[in-house]
């Protein structure tokens, strides 16, 4: 099944407009649509929170590193302010992911975004 993304009116994709397209193109009613993309976004989260890698084939991984403490300065005021040890999140794009991306920057702006969303 191929998803067509047409040019955005906002310069992002947000989770009302994904809604949208499953609600426009694949059937699903908006209701069962907008809660897809609320339940898809809240296991990515959950999984993170937990400590847990998510790795989506084809796109890339998003995993969760912990920053070691390191001595930090207040820009106003140039004051040494320490800064503690702290957990991130962090998106490592796919290598098929980071081709399409070369390849529509070498094409130039594309207008359009296919997505196939069936086996490969």
């Amino acid at each position: 099944m191929d998803f067509t993304l047409e040019a955005l009116e906002t310069p992002a994709l947000t989770k009302a407009h994904l809604a949208d397209l499953l609600f426009e193109q694949i059937g699903l009613n908006k209701r069962e649509s907008k809660d897809m993309v609320e339940a898809f976004f809240d296991l990515i989260a959950r999984s993170l929170i937990e400590g847990t890698d998510v790795k989506i084939s084809g796109f890339g991984n998003f995993q969760i590193r912990t920053k070691a403490p390191r001595p930090g300065r207040n820009p106003r005021t140039g004051e040494a302010i320490p800064i503690g040890e702290r957990r991130v999140a962090t998106f490592h794009a796919s290598a098929k992911l980071k081709e399409q991306i070369q390849g529509s920057a070498d094409e130039g702006a594309s207008q359009e975004v296919e997505w196939n969303l069936g086996a490969e």
